[in-house]
């Protein structure tokens, strides 16, 4: 792994030389754009607007627009003098309950590598979060975007993982649900039931992207020149519109399962 982040990570008065690493990767399957009439690659050119011709990309610099003609041209030090703190400092400002934090707010995550061999104060972090069940929440600016975060222990590794701000979430207000619906105490009853009868440990290595395999079984057959097998969708029929019914007969259904 490539590190895509050094400073340091800080609680209190003590200091953590970092290097942060990418914790995911995509596992979708690589598709490259054609032209649909001799199935030659697409490829994107940046162009200059005016002239027309393609731009080097070490002559590309970004600008903030203040009227119809006239841009600002923002540098790389400019985006360090805006926080010169938080370009280099992942600080931690409090320590919350982990479960307090919406899966809402996740966004992607990091893992943090100390900078230093044998660092007690990395060691001493990952012990205290893993002993409180708490997670440390903070700032940082990562490819000149500040990033709210939290710090949180995964086995013998502080992860980082970036999260929302409270304004990018967006108002339930304009959703059209009803707030007057009547759940019977046994359909409540039955669903509770049928939660439990499901209900087991979290293991992820049991879930793969069995579309993306799919998909590729596809992909070789066509390039034999076979004619892919296409599985026919099976709709679920049940015999009664009740709610009640439907939760019984599910809980019939995981139990002959």
């Amino acid at each position: 792994m490539r590190s895509i982040w050094k400073g340091s990570l800080g609680f209190g008065l003590v200091s953590i030389p970092i290097k942060l690493y990418s914790a995911v990767q995509t596992s979708s399957i690589d598709l490259d754009m054609l032209d649909a009439r001799d199935h030659e690659r697409i490829r994107y050119q940046r162009v200059n607007e005016k002239t027309h011709k393609e731009v080097p990309y070490d002559k590309i610099v970004k600008g903030y627009k203040v009227n119809d003609d006239d841009y600002v041209i923002v540098e790389e030090a400019d985006f360090e003098a805006a926080a010169p703190e938080k370009s280099k400092v992942v600080e931690i400002e409090s320590f919350v309950d982990i479960a307090d934090v919406s899966p809402m707010f996740y966004e992607t995550s990091y893992y943090t590598e100390p900078d230093t061999k044998n660092n007690k104060a990395y060691a001493l972090l990952l012990q205290a979060l893993k002993k409180s069940g708490k997670a440390g929440l903070a700032r940082f600016v990562l490819r000149s975007t500040e990033s709210l975060c939290i710090v949180h222990p995964v086995d013998n590794v502080l992860v980082i993982t970036r999260i929302r701000f409270g304004q990018q979430i967006r108002s339930t207000e304009d959703l059209n649900i009803a707030d007057n619906v009547t759940v019977s105490k046994k359909e409540l009853d039955v669903g509770l039931a049928l939660i439990n009868q499901y209900a087991e440990d979290f293991d992820v290595s049991k879930f793969k992207d069995e579309y993306n395999d799919e998909l590729l079984k596809i992909i070789k057959a066509k390039a034999k020149g076979k004619r892919p097998t296409i599985k026919k969708l099976k709709p679920r029929t049940t015999k009664s519109d009740d709610l009640y019914e439907q939760l019984m007969s599910s809980l019939k259904t995981k139990k002959g399962a």
